[in-house]
């Protein structure tokens, strides 16, 4: 709605309350803690703190904790979320999910202690597609870059969608 749009206006520093209110990730999927530069509708540079803490470290890997890449790559797609999100009419009502990801590249496993700096940069976006391009750095070192395609969809399913699902011994 409106107000998501004075979120970001004049603004270069986020914080979590403001991000929850612009993203619809909770715990334990959220994975931005701060913005610390927007330009409105062409890039953002966000921080995500990556703690022993978080629930994925448990499985992977026991011993040997590395953040997932796909999670990763997920952090770029949420940065991209808080920048675009605010521009649309009704965002409430939307949710952007993923399209694509392409030549997605790990260069350094991120752990426990390491800082996120994710950069993501608008390639293009239209009115209900988005194209973007994200680097995750960890100490000045580049950790992974990905290119994403995200798509704006209805917030709510559709109610047939939804009685498929909830039916019992259905097939699909």
């Amino acid at each position: 709605m409106e107000n998501d749009k004075c979120i970001l206006e004049g603004r270069q520093v986020l914080e979590i309350t403001d991000i929850m209110a612009i993203l619809p990730h909770r715990y334990p999927f959220l994975l931005i803690d701060r913005v610390i530069e927007i330009e409105r509708k062409k890039r953002i540079v966000a921080l995500k703190s990556v703690t022993i803490n978080e629930p994925f470290f448990q499985g992977h890997f026991p011993g040997y904790p590395i953040m997932p890449g796909a999670l990763v790559v997920e952090a770029i797609a949420q940065a991209g979320g808080i920048l675009l999100m605010p521009e649309v009419p009704d965002p409430h009502s939307k949710l952007m999910v993923f399209t694509g990801i392409e030549r997605a590249r790990f260069r350094k496993p991120v752990v426990p202690g390491d800082q996120l700096r994710l950069e993501v940069d608008v390639l293009n976006w239209k009115p209900r597609v988005a194209k973007l391009e994200g680097h995750a750095m960890v100490d000045g070192k580049l950790a992974c870059e990905a290119t994403v395609m995200c798509a704006l969809v209805p917030r709510t399913p559709e109610p047939a969608a939804v009685n498929k699902e909830a039916e019992p011994g259905n097939p699909e």
